[in-house]
This record gives structure tokens, C-alpha cells and sequence, in this order.
């Protein structure tokens, strides 16, 4: 048993009804019964819980979160019927401030200011989930449980006063950003106590460990935010490795990074020790004024000794510094093939560095450069947690609608936002789908949003036909794809039913939001709309063929096939499931019954229906 100090920092867990649960669950399935003490019925429910959030198997676990995550929603995030009059007051109060008073807010407004409080909660309990269930976090899964517990009462972190703001059913500010250095210091300490808990009586330890987690994390947070960073201009110094299985190393490892700030877990030493069991580690340390390597800068974490696993910096949510990026570079080239992909980031963050120096000396930027700065090909992907801060903070400061005449290359008149302003020389649709939508947009229209640059439609033409189930298999293997076992039981099945001759389809790719869904929808709904908009459900062949066509999708896209499910193992209608992670293209399976239901970011892929003329 996985020891724990949770039965003192919340004794009444014990005896709460999700753990009585978990109890008489166990008991059930294992025939044994688990001792009456805090620590074991407490652990119960700690397997409970990793079997669903950090079940081992990644497509399992976000499966689980998929389904979950709606329901998390409705617990932990404001209503639009909570949000306070006061907030919309302090609008009216800041706006007069600034000269420019409102007397009354249109409800349309107050209804996207509301949108807008509730989005930026969730993406901020998203950051959580999505982190306390990542490989990344490597804490054990009572602290991760502990964490979570604490973090849904707080609001955000007040730096000039150096702690937390109380959370209540109509606050509306986001949940608490991230910061993992401090969390591992917090498991630390934890850690020590449950190991051995006489470390109690250690005055330093016991002071720690009695702390409640609001005050101690906010003083953890205020400690590494102040901590020094002499030197910070110096770009000089050199790379320490620590070898996997070196314990001592790890020791060292953790040292190194003790009070500087750097904001990575691994200034944990437990989180260093698990990491140096995992991989090789590699920091690059700049030099202090006697040439001595102190202050870390850039972090390489290796999964084994041949794959690298991330790379980190010491900026905001652990973004590179942009003087950093040459030693970078260099660097990456010793790994070969396998840096590849860390060579764009360091490429994309070049030219992200590029344009923000000339926002700065306010030059205009190019076509290709407006472009980039709004993903219009591909994402800008950064070493950093999050999107790099910059990208928002630059695209603050200019007009989109000025930015999308130079990227399209047209006129105001020639985009087009309601059906009826679509004519033969109309370059871009930005507006709301319509019934109908797509037999009124002209083939040739390239830049079609629902809201630019975030909402774009993707339509694509694909050859699909003429291969057998048994043709398709081989060729997915033959191209390195990934195939789920309930894949390639769906490929196999008597109701796939591949299209018999060639032929040529043009896809769309939308979101579940993009279809007019503010909350989750269910598969029928989804469909149904599709249909209203003038699409069709794909071929059950459009799923291997699409994956064997598009093999530059970008890690941790995902999005499913709209199609006419099939029955899978356990009896469960399921479609196609197509993605990118770390270890590749991947084509999978998704449950979609009627009813089930897909949250507004989940994207499917339907067929453009055919003109009857």
C-alpha cells in the first residue's frame, strides 16, 4: 500500500461517501476485506480514482476525461444566472474611467461577456486536469487527489499581497495558474511525513506540513517569484547532464535548481528523483560573475537516454527566453532525427521573437509574417506549457479585420458574413453557419471562419474506393499508422463497407461549437445539423483513407469521422477516431451512440453533399 498522510491533512475523508464507496466496491470485486484504518480505506479510494483519471492507458484515460469532463464543468463552473450584477457595474465603473462611459449594456454584450467568463474558467480548470493527468506530473496520486480538492475553493493568486482569494459560487474570476515548482516542493514535504511520519516531530517540518495548502502554496509561489536571477543577461555557460539511474545525480540535480526560480517541477526532489529513474536530464547553466555554471535556463528531459521527452525554459508557463534559442539550437543538433521537432518550435519561437521586435519599433508586418502570427497553416508551437503569451499580446494591439484584408488579399466587400453577400467575387465568409450553407459557398473559397482566426471551416477533397478492408489494413501499416485493436476490429467488420469504385469526395472539418452548440450535444443532434448545413456522412472508408492522406497532422489534433457508426467489441456503435501523439498518426475508435454527448471543442469530418444538378 501506496503510504499517504491524507488521514491527517483531512480526517474526515475516512468516513465520507465516496470513500465508503470505493470501500464496498473493492471488497466486492477482490472477496477481501480491507482494514477498518484511515490510511487503507483511504487508498481505496486513491485506486479508484487513478483507475479513471491516470488509467495507464492514454486513450482510456482521455476517454474517461472526455466523458467526465462535462460534468466537471457543471460543478465547478459559474452559471450565467450566478454571475454578480457588480461585475457588470465594475464594466460600466472601468469604461467611465476611461472615458468612455456606458449607461446601459445591450444584453447581446452582457451575453458575451458572461461567454467569455465562463470560457476562461474553464481553460483555466483545464490547465489543471489536463496537468495533474499529464506523464509530466509525476507526483503520487493522493497528492494529485489533495491538489485538485484545494485548488477548486481558490480564485486567483494576489501577488501584491501574496496569497490566495476565496472561491464562492459567483466568482467569476478564472481558477489559479500552475505553478509546478512549488507544487513539488508541497509533495516534498508531504512526502517526508508520509513516509516516515515521527519527521513530525522535526519543528521545521511539522511547521510546514501544519500549514494549510492555500497559505503554503502562496508562500511557495511568492518565494520563487522573487527568487534572484543575478546574471540574467549572460548567455555564456555550459550543459551538465545527469545520467539516468544516477541517484546522487538526481540529489545534485535537485540542488542545482533550489531556490531559482525556474518554476520546474523537477526543483522537487522527489519530482527530480522520478524523472532521473526515467531519463537522462541535461541544463544548460548560465555563468555567475566568477564564471561559475549556477543559473539554469533551459531544461532537456529525456524519456531513456535516446528520446527526448520535453524541452523547458524559465519563462512564463516555462517558454524559452528568445536569447536562448542559438545555444538551443546547437544543442538539439547532437540528438539527430530525433530533434527534429523541437528544431520548429525553436524555428517558429525565431520568428515570433522576429515579429514582436517589430511591433515594437511599429513597422508593418508582411503578409507571410500576419499569417504566422495568426496560425492560418499551422499552430505556433513553443517549449512552454501554454501558447506563448506573446502571440495574444501582439494580436491585441492590431485589427484583425484590417490584418484579414493583406492575409486573404481582398477588399471589405469581398468578404462576405451572411449568406446572402456570397457572389462570384467574394473571397472569405466569416458568419455563422446557415442552413444551406455550403451549396451557396463557391468550390474555389479557401478562407471560410465561423470567427477569425480561431474558427476556420477546413474542406479538403479525398479519392477514396476500389480497396478491400484487408488492402487498407496493409497500407496503414505499411505507413507507420497506428491502429487501435477496436479499429481494426471496425475495419474488419461485415458493416464496413468500403465504396466499391473510385471516386472523388470533398470533406469539411468543423467543430461541435462551429455546428451552433454552446454545451455538449449529443451524436444525433450533431448529425442532424450537419445534414441542415448541407453535409452528408462520410463512406466508412473516408476514415483510413483521410489518415493514409493526411500525415502531417500536428501532435494533439484530433477529430472524429462523421459517419453511420459500427458496432464494435462489448456491442457499442463507434466511428473513427483520428490523431497525433508523441509516438504518432494514430486512427482509433470513438463510442457514439445516439445519445452520447461531444463537448463544443470536438471536431468531426462530414461529406459534402453532392449538387442534385
Amino acid at each position: 500500500m501506496e503510504k499517504h498522510p491524507l488521514h491527517l491533512k483531512i480526517p474526515e475523508l475516512q468516513t465520507s461517501p465516496e470513500v465508503q464507496d470505493a470501500v464496498k466496491k473493492q471488497e466486492r470485486i477482490t472477496e477481501e476485506k480491507i482494514p477498518n484504518d484511515p490510511g487503507s480505506r483511504i487508498e481505496a479510494y486513491m485506486d479508484r480514482l487513478e483507475k479513471i483519471f491516470l488509467n495507464p492507458d492514454e486513450r482510456v484515460r482521455e476517454r474517461n476525461l472526455e466523458m467526465l469532463r462535462d460534468d466537471i464543468y457543471d460543478v465547478f463552473i459559474i452559471k450565467p444566472d450566478e454571475v454578480p450584477e457588480s461585475y457588470f457595474e465594475l464594466q460600466q465603473q472601468v469604461a467611465r474611467e476611461r472615458g468612455q462611459p456606458v449607461e446601459h449594456i445591450p444584453q447581446d454584450v452582457r451575453d458575451q461577456m458572461v461567454e467569455t467568463i465562463i470560457n476562461d474558467q474553464k481553460h483555466s480548470l483545464d490547465n489543471w486536469i489536463d496537468y495533474l493527468t499529464s506523464e509530466d506530473a509525476t507526483y503520487p496520486t493522493w497528492f494529485k487527489y489533495f491538489v485538485f480538492r484545494n485548488v477548486i475553493k481558490l480564485s486567483q493568486f494576489d501577488k501584491s499581497l501574496g496569497k490566495f482569494k476565496d472561491r464562492t459560487d459567483t466568482t467569476v474570476a478564472p481558477y489559479p495558474d500552475v505553478y509546478r515548482e512549488p507544487l513539488a516542493q508541497i509533495c516534498d514535504i508531504y512526502e517526508q511525513v508520509a513516509g516516515d511520519n515521527k519527521k513530525l516531530r522535526d519543528p521545521l517540518i511539522q511547521e510546514e506540513f501544519s500549514k494549510k495548502f492555500p497559505k503554503l502554496y502562496a508562500e511557495l509561489i511568492t518565494k520563487s517569484l522573487a527568487a534572484s536571477m543575478e546574471g540574467k543577461d549572460e548567455v555564456n555557460g555550459e550543459w551538465i547532464k545527469y545520467e539516468q539511474g544516477d541517484e546522487a545525480g538526481a540529489i545534485e540535480l535537485y540542488e542545482s535548481l533550489e531556490g531559482k526560480g525556474t518554476g520546474w517541477c523537477t526543483a522537487g526532489k522527489s519530482t527530480a528523483e522520478t524523472q532521473i529513474e526515467s531519463g537522462d536530464f541535461y541544463v544548460y547553466y548560465t555563468y555567475d560573475k566568477n564564471g561559475v555554471p549556477v543559473q539554469p535556463r533551459i531544461a532537456i528531459r529525456m524519456n531513456g537516454q535516446n528520446e527526448i521527452g520535453e524541452v523547458r525554459g524559465i519563462q512564463q508557463h516555462q517558454s524559452l527566453e528568445p536569447q536562448m534559442n542559438d545555444i538551443l539550437e546547437k544543442k538539439l543538433s547532437e540528438f539527430g532525427p530525433e530533434a527534429d521537432k523541437y528544431k520548429k518550435k525553436n524555428e517558429n519561437m525565431r520568428r515570433l521573437t522576429a515579429i514582436e521586435k517589430k511591433t515594437k519599433a511599429n513597422q508593418d508586418l508582411s503578409k507571410e509574417e500576419l499569417a504566422f502570427l495568426y496560425e492560418m497553416d499551422s499552430q505556433i508551437e513553443g517549449f512552454g506549457y501554454d501558447k506563448d503569451p506573446r502571440i495574444a499580446e501582439i494580436r491585441t494591439e492590431r485589427n484583425p479585420e484590417q490584418d484579414m484584408l493583406i492575409i486573404f488579399d481582398c477588399t471589405r466587400e469581398q468578404i462576405a458574413q451572411v449568406p446572402n453577400e456570397i457572389n462570384k467575387n467574394t473571397k472569405a465568409y466569416l458568419g455563422k453557419l446557415e442552413p444551406g450553407i455550403f451549396q451557396k459557398l463557391p468550390e474555389n473559397l479557401e478562407h471560410i471562419y465561423t470567427s477569425f482566426p480561431d474558427k476556420k471551416i477546413r474542406r479538403e477533397d479525398i479519392e477514396i474506393g476500389g480497396k478491400s478492408s484487408k488492402e487498407l489494413i496493409a497500407e496503414l501499416q505499411q505507413n507507420n499508422i497506428n491502429l487501435s485493436d477496436e479499429a481494426k476490429y471496425m475495419l474488419n467488420s461485415r458493416e464496413f463497407v468500403p465504396t466499391k469504385n473510385s471516386e472523388s469526395l470533398t470533406l469539411v472539418r468543423l467543430s461541435v461549437a462551429d455546428l451552433g452548440f454552446t454545451r455538449s450535444a449529443t451524436t444525433d443532434q450533431i448529425y442532424y445539423r450537419a445534414k441542415e448545413l448541407g453535409l452528408e456522412l462520410c463512406p466508412a472508408d473516408v476514415g483510413p483513407e483521410y489518415r493514409l492522406k493526411y500525415k502531417d497532422q500536428p501532435k494533439g489534433d484530433w477529430f472524429r469521422i462523421g459517419m453511420k457508426t459500427i458496432v464494435g467489441s462489448g456491442d457499442y456503435p463507434r466511428l473513427f477516431n483520428l490523431g497525433c501523439r508523441d509516438d504518432g498518426l494514430w486512427m482509433l475508435d470513438d463510442w457514439a451512440a445516439p445519445g452520447d454527448g461531444w463537448i463544443p471543442d470536438h471536431q468531426f469530418v462530414f461529406c459534402l453533399r453532392k449538387s442534385e444538378s
